[in-house]
């Protein structure tokens, strides 16, 4: 069995529900951003001063932490998809916040339906970090 790698329509459709995710990052939208995350125990979060394992502590944690900066900026974001269901993007970021260049990574499957949110698409895996600038 073959896997396809980066069919143009499932790129497309992984870069909108990423970007969808990311207007609600920089929004502030909890909600946006917590219905983008797959909701089961199984969901894990390593952010930049903290760990979450499972979709409520992911929840619980958003409810409470401060905003990103809205001067965040994205560099050199990589998606990748395998198949219909399964991608990964990696993106840099920076802001007016902190001279550290950021790193995120989000593992993204569609686990709903097609006319879900996103297509269905959500995030089961995620990173955070940041890192001095070379």
């Amino acid at each position: 069995m073959t896997c396809e790698v980066n069919r143009a329509e499932i790129v497309a459709e992984v870069a909108n529900a990423f970007e969808i995710y990311e207007r609600a990052l920089v929004g502030n939208d909890i909600d946006t951003m917590n219905a983008l995350f797959w909701d089961t125990a199984q969901t894990v979060r390593y952010g930049i001063a903290e760990i979450q394992h499972g979709n409520a502590s992911i929840c619980a944690w958003r409810a409470t932490c401060a905003p990103v900066p809205k001067s965040r900026r994205l560099h050199r974001t990589v998606i990748t998809t395998f198949g219909d269901d399964f991608a990964t993007v990696s993106t840099e970021f920076t802001s007016d916040a902190t001279p550290l260049i950021g790193r995120q990574m989000q593992t993204w499957a569609r686990m709903g339906t097609k006319d879900a949110l996103c297509g269905g698409w959500v995030v089961v895996a995620a990173h955070v970090s940041l890192i001095e600038a070379p």
